[in-house]
């Protein structure tokens, strides 16, 4: 679905575009996902002679799903001192947190297509768990804690 924009890429920037088909949920449930995103990464990584790539610029990206697992492999790779240091990580609407689907960009963008509130929460199920029966429960924001709301509303709230 992506090898257009990623032959774009590759032509506009003068760069190798590395696009990693990884397993799918439902079928799939996390963290298979991550696995083969990071499982991929890291190969790239250690075999970058190979491919006649400069270690000091790569750069990991995603859109969507993908800027999730974009971010989660930057962050396990950021610890490792085995493996070149990425140059930097591109989020593209990326799907960062589950807390709160009620702060004001999902209520603002709530019925724009193709990615409505629901089916953000909808998917969101599907990736983590394979189950949407609590999908109400996550909408009205009672799956979290209050102590929990409390311990992240640094990061996770309106302001």
């Amino acid at each position: 679905s992506h090898e257009r924009i990623c032959q774009y890429i590759a032509e506009e920037s003068g760069a190798l575009v590395v696009s990693v088909g990884y397993r799918l949920a439902p079928e799939h449930k996390y963290p298979a996902a991550y696995e083969d995103c990071l499982s991929a990464s890291q190969h790239f990584l250690q075999h970058l002679q190979h491919y006649g790539v400069d270690p000091a610029r790569v750069t990991v990206c995603g859109d969507s799903a993908g800027g999730n697992l974009a971010a989660a492999v930057s962050q396990t790779l950021a610890g490792r001192s085995d493996l070149p240091r990425l140059r930097a990580q591109i989020l593209i609407y990326p799907g960062l947190q589950a807390l709160d689907f009620n702060l004001p960009s999902y209520q603002q963008n709530r019925g724009v297509p193709l990615l409505f509130r629901e089916r953000a929460v909808y998917y969101s199920l599907q990736y983590v768990q394979g189950d949407t029966s609590n999908l109400e429960e996550i909408l009205e924001g009672s799956h979290i804690s209050p102590d929990m709301r409390l311990q992240y509303q640094k990061w996770v709230s309106a302001d």
